[in-house]
Formats: structure tokens, sequence, C-alpha cells
């Protein structure tokens, strides 16, 4: 049998193979989608099964199942080691239900049919300017998440705590929380950020500010990391008002949720309480200039079509924060995607 090897980087492909490439990568999404929503990845926690055995346990058509493998494999995310039989790689493995960083929430929001859909209409927002996911879904992303689909709000909150849970351990290792006495997240959903700072820093407490309908859960969140009783939970509007004195403000993936002019109105609320010694902490990725790849100008395309926001550059969360009466003070880098951008009072 003859042997063909494709083992060649992508860059040394002719420019219409690497373009061709780039298009079909909504395929292999889709298949890791697949991949995740069967729990494959738990399936092979314990080693090696044949495709027949997945197909069994996930009550689908093994020839189909196995092409969804195979091809995902070659790209690193399984790895068939026999005809038929696949394993786990480090890739793979993320996308365990039990894994501390695991993808597996995110790579199903990002390819559930309601969200995936959007992108379908993402010329809408080329042309407007405008969220498509208005026009794909008739409402804003967030009452349509935690009002009319609450279903598909709950795959969105756990992708957003997983997302979490690989920028955490970064920042902790960034930033020195046990400055502030009271530590307040605001937009902070379940708490998963604010709790594990906390667990970190046992002299501190804690406030919690968001929707009512997205801090529900909030309670259990705070209680696995043992530090519910430090934590005081506040309901509200962020853009109607933030009635909360702390000595640190965090405001994690919230100001690239919008663009500048609610952006201003979030930060101005919280500068009419803020002590004059506070700081405001804002934990977003910086978008870098020039040809620079990074997954901030990816992203950037989520906030364009989904919620109307923008990723930014240092000189763009300048312009914003002192129109917003406050100081960009530093920029501290972290090991994850991340930064953070601190900000005080001029």
């Amino acid at each position: 049998m003859t042997t063909i090897s494709t083992a060649i980087a992508p860059e040394q492909f002719p420019p219409d193979v690497q373009l061709l490439g780039i298009v079909s990568s909504a395929w292999t999404s889709a298949a890791v989608y697949v991949a995740a929503k069967l729990g494959i990845a738990d399936l092979l926690k314990d080693g090696p099964r044949s495709s027949e055995y997945l197909s069994v346990a996930t009550a689908t058509d093994p020839q189909a199942l196995y092409r969804i493998l195979r091809a995902i494999a070659s790209v690193g995310v399984f790895v068939e080691i026999g005809e038929n039989e696949f394993a786990n790689t480090p890739m793979s493995d993320t996308l365990r239900s039990d894994h501390p960083q695991s993808t597996r929430p995110m790579a199903i929001w990002i390819n559930e049919p309601e969200h995936w859909k959007v992108y379908g209409d993402l010329m809408y927002s080329v042309k407007t300017g405008q969220p498509a996911w208005d026009k794909t879904h008739g409402e804003p992303v967030f009452p349509y998440l935690f009002n009319t689909n609450r279903e598909l709000g709950d795959i969105f909150n756990q992708a957003m705590t997983s997302y979490t849970h690989q920028t955490t351990a970064p920042l902790l290792e960034a930033y020195d929380f046990g400055s502030a006495n009271i530590i307040a997240d605001i937009g902070g959903g379940l708490g998963h950020l604010l709790g594990a700072i906390l667990e970190e820093n046992p002299d501190q407490t804690g406030i919690l500010f968001d929707l009512p309908e997205v801090t529900e859960g909030a309670k259990a969140m705070l209680k696995s990391y043992g530090v519910a009783e430090r934590v005081e939970i506040l309901t509200g509007d962020f853009t109607d008002d933030i009635p909360v004195v702390a000595d640190l403000y965090l405001l994690k993936h919230i100001i690239h949720d919008w663009y500048d002019d609610k952006n201003r109105v979030i930060l101005n609320n919280i500068r009419k309480n803020m002590p004059d010694t506070a700081k405001v902490l804002i934990i977003e990725a910086l978008v870098p200039k020039g040809n620079s790849p990074h997954f901030s100008k990816i992203i950037d395309l989520e906030m364009l079509a989904v919620p109307g926001g923008m990723e930014r550059t240092v000189d763009e969360f300048e312009d914003l924060l002192s129109s917003s009466g406050l100081r960009l003070s530093r920029i501290i880098p972290t090991k994850g995607l991340m930064s953070i951008i601190e900000a005080t009072k001029p």
C-alpha cells in the first residue's frame, strides 16, 4: 500500500490552499461541537475506545461518528491510535467535563444553532454597525438569553464560567488582590472570579453585583469556594445605578460588550460611589497594533455580531477612561489571554 505523507506546515501550502484551510475551519469547529456535545472526551477519560464502542455509548451512527473523529484527530483533537480506535490528546482532554480548564462549555456555546446562525447575518453588522444577533433573534442577546431562551442562557453561563477558569490563575498571579479590603465584582455573574480571589485572600470581603436573573446560582458557586459568608450579593442594572462602595472594582469581560457611550454610563456609575483611593480593574484582551496574530482580533468579531461591542487597544482604553472621569494608571499583562487595565480617579 502506498502511503502519502501530508505532514507539512500550513504555511508551506500554496496561498489558495491556505485560504481554503481558513474558510473550512467552520466545519472543523462544528465537528468539535458534535464531539463535545456527545461527551466523547469523557468516554475516553480512562483510555482508548473504538469508534464502534463510542457510537453505541452515544447512540450515533458508527461510520458517521468515525468520520467526525477522524477529521478532528487530524488537527490534534483526539488521536487515532489504531484502526477505528481513538484516545484523548492534551487538547481533547480539555473537552472533558471535569477538566479544571474545561473547554467543553465554550465549544458547545460557540456552535449551538441559535448562536451559530447569527454568523449567517454577519454582513448585516458590517453594513450597519449593529449586532446581527438582534436581526436574527428579534431582540438583544442578554434579554434573549436570560428571559426568552433560558436554556441557551444556561449554556452561555457555563461557557463564561469555563472561560473564567482559564483566566483566573494568571490573574491571581499577576495582581496583588490582598491590598484591597472590599472587592466588588461588577457584572460578576455567578461569582466564580470573586470566589477564587477571596479563597486566596481570607481577610478580604466581597460584593457581587449583577442582574437578579444572572445571580440566581451565585450562592452555590460562592459556597463551593468556601467564601459565601464573606460576600454580599446585590442585584441591579449597572446602566441604571451601581450602589457599591469598595476598594477594588472588577469589570471582567464587561467593557468589551458595549460601545463607548454605554461604557461611559457604567464607569460613571462606578465613579459616583467610588472612594478616592479605590481602583477599577478592567480585565480584557488588549488588541495589539499591526498584523500580529492575537485572539482579541477574532473575539472582536463576536463582539461585533452578538452584543454590539468591541475589543480595544491601549489607546482606545485610555480615551474611554479619560472621557469617563478616570485615569489609566497602568497595564498589567498576564500569562493568559487577558490583561489588567488599572484605572483610578485623576
